[in-house]
């Protein structure tokens, strides 16, 4: 366990906001997004400005559709040190 480091903070992002900054990154619209996941536009739109918690199984299924791993979405804006990084 000696090798790991934990993660420094690198910038400020919430959980919302990085669901949606990769959503548009890959040019997807909350419905289209909404339509590949079965959650509500709705909901997706409340997530995207921090009026609705993410969760975990949101957050799985959200990953699947984006192509990113869940803890993208759950801690965004952190990155280990350059020194650690492969």
């Amino acid at each position: 366990m000696k090798e790991y480091r934990p993660a420094k903070k690198h910038i400020h992002v919430s959980v919302g906001e990085s669901v949606r900054i990769i959503r548009e990154l890959q040019e997807l619209s909350q419905n289209e997004l909404a339509g590949m996941t079965g959650i509500p536009q709705a909901t997706l739109s409340a997530i995207e400005n921090n009026r609705v918690r993410l969760g975990v199984e949101r957050a799985k299924v959200l990953a699947r559709a984006l192509k990113c791993h869940p803890g993208v979405l759950v801690f965004p804006g952190w990155m280990l040190p350059k020194d650690t990084a492969a």
